[in-house]
């Protein structure tokens, strides 16, 4: 089975890309949702955002409150190497454990922080890189998302270049188009691969 990482910075369109390969029926793990999973409460990745950033992480239902935890790490690169050095350990090994569940002849795994180390990690085979300019990616952030333009401004501003993700992947996917020419490249990787 091949293992393929799907990397892409916020607002490219790795979901797009990711969701379009789940409706094919590919097995896709996404790095986000892992994420989202390993801070739960109680869980050890929890009790270590509490303890790093004290109770204003916590939202009323005892969950880490997302939106206060993405406005401090967004604004303040200490904070956000803080959770980053927490959750990524967590979030490796839950991905790991869900590709050994996967069957199939591939399975994507959806890294927006994708870094060189984790081809090895991860066994990946291949690596695509869904890009997009930035005025598109900003465009989408603030229209599609809702997000307001300083935040989004700045949580593209913490994240790679294209050129500095393009040094790091195989196939790139560029995403300033429809969706069906998104989808039309998507398959032409495929059927290189012998995917499809």
């Amino acid at each position: 089975m091949e293992s393929i990482g799907v990397a892409g910075g916020i607002g490219a369109g790795k979901s797009t890309v990711t969701e379009y390969l789940a409706r094919r029926g590919y097995g896709v793990i996404d790095a986000d949702v892992v994420a989202r999973h390993v801070v739960e409460p109680n869980r050890p990745a929890w009790r270590a955002l509490r303890d790093a950033f004290g109770d204003a992480v916590l939202a009323s239902d005892g969950r880490i409150d997302r939106a206060f935890l993405a406005e401090v790490v967004f604004h303040d690169r200490s904070a956000l190497a803080r959770l980053n050095r927490i959750t990524h350990g967590q979030i490796g090994v839950e991905i790991l454990a869900q590709l050994d569940q996967v069957t199939g002849p591939a399975a994507f795994v959806a890294l927006p922080l994708f870094k060189p180390e984790h081809r090895a990690i991860f066994h990946l085979t291949r690596v695509w890189g869904v890009l997009a300019s930035p005025e598109v990616a900003l465009a989408r952030l603030v229209g599609a998302r809702g997000l307001d333009e300083r935040d989004a401004r700045a949580r593209l501003a913490n994240q790679p270049s294209n050129d500095e993700r393009l040094a790091l992947v195989d196939d790139a996917i560029w995403n300033d188009g429809t969706k069906a020419e998104l989808y039309e490249r998507v398959d032409e990787l495929l059927v290189a691969r012998g995917l499809a």
